[in-house]
Formats: C-alpha cells, sequence, structure tokens
C-alpha cells in the first residue's frame, strides 16, 4: 500500500470528537470519571479496571479493561499536532505478529482501520491462537491504542459494547512537551474520599 501523503494523515471516526474517544478539552467535566492521569475511564456497571505495571520500574504501561466477557487494553501516547500515528503503528503490529508466528488481517471497523489478529497464546495458555483486535484512534496530539480480546474479538454484541467503552475514554495529553510515541503518563486512580 502506498501513501501518496508526506504526513501521515490522522485515522479516527469522523464524529470522534463528539462520539470519543475524547480530548480533554472536548469531555463533558461534570461526568464522574475515574482519572488515570493519562485517562479518564467512564464508570459504568460490570467494569474491572486493572494497572499493568512494568516490573523494573514500576511504571504503568496499560490499562486493562474487562468488559462484557471481553478485555480491552488501552495505551495512550503523544503524538505529533500535524499527522497521525495509527497507519505506521499498525504495520509495526502487522509485522509483530507475524513474526510470533500468527496471522493478521486489516479491515474497516466501527473505529476506522483495525487490525483483526490470531496471536500466539502464552505458553500457560496451551498452543492455540488467541483472537485480537487492534484498534487505533488519532486525536489532537494523542494517538489512542486498544487491544481487544475475549469475546468482542468475533461476537458483534460484546464488539459494540466495547467498542462503546473504548469510544467513552477521554484522553489528558497535558500541556507539556513529549516526543511523539511517548506513553502518557498514566497513574493510580485517587480512592474515594481522598482527594
Amino acid at each position: 500500500m502506498t501513501d501518496n501523503n508526506a504526513t501521515p494523515s490522522k485515522s479516527a471516526p469522523e464524529n470522534r470528537a463528539t462520539e470519543g474517544p475524547l480530548d480533554d478539552s472536548e469531555a463533558n467535566p461534570v461526568r464522574p470519571y475515574i482519572d488515570l492521569g493519562g485517562i479518564k475511564i467512564l464508570p459504568r456497571e460490570g467494569l474491572n479496571l486493572r494497572l499493568e505495571v512494568e516490573e523494573q520500574t514500576k511504571r504503568i504501561v496499560a490499562v486493562g479493561l474487562d468488559y462484557a466477557d471481553s478485555s480491552l487494553q488501552v495505551q495512550p501516547f503523544a503524538a505529533p499536532r500535524s499527522g497521525g500515528l495509527w497507519d505506521e503503528t499498525r504495520v509495526q503490529l502487522r509485522d509483530q505478529v507475524k513474526a510470533q508466528g500468527g496471522r493478521v488481517e486489516e479491515r474497516e471497523g466501527p473505529l476506522g482501520k483495525e487490525l483483526l489478529a490470531e496471536v500466539p497464546a502464552s505458553a500457560n495458555e496451551g498452543s492455540e491462537l488467541r483472537l485480537a483486535r487492534f484498534v487505533g484512534v488519532d486525536g489532537p496530539r494523542w494517538f489512542l491504542r486498544g487491544v481487544i480480546g475475549g469475546a468482542a474479538a468475533s461476537d458483534l454484541e460484546a464488539a459494540a459494547k466495547v467498542e462503546d467503552l473504548f469510544r467513552s475514554i477521554v484522553v489528558v495529553r497535558g500541556g507539556a512537551p513529549m516526543p511523539p510515541r511517548d506513553l502518557i503518563p498514566l497513574k493510580m486512580p485517587a480512592t474515594p474520599g481522598s482527594a
């Protein structure tokens, strides 16, 4: 596939600014979000939140959301003001999946271009291939990546619920200068009553 544009275009649903994922400046300030630093999550019935921490640095590197018999792992990254990261990231992911012995196909999904991949399961899960959907949305100066597993990788009803969850996320880029592709810092949520 060749791209005729010099700067990579942004890849996002046309209604991203109203339907999400939202930029902090676009979000309703009175909604009761769970503040995780670089992203805010709207609580909902049946949603379980896990923070994925890097062993050596103790830095939170991803947020795992369990919902509708599915998992959604999200990571917010800094992005250039012009252009997006999803087109380039998709190529890297496709190569990684193939290098691991998996299969991958690009398709048009409700959030734009996405990858449907069959990835080798981890050693303790046996030798099966696991289905995963890689989704990404370029926002203003940020890029939000999601990996969808479980029922939402193949079941349309579960997929719609998880896509809605992904779109309800608010990305808090902050004003500090950050190199593109740097993970926007995530933090533990404040416990209620310890504002």
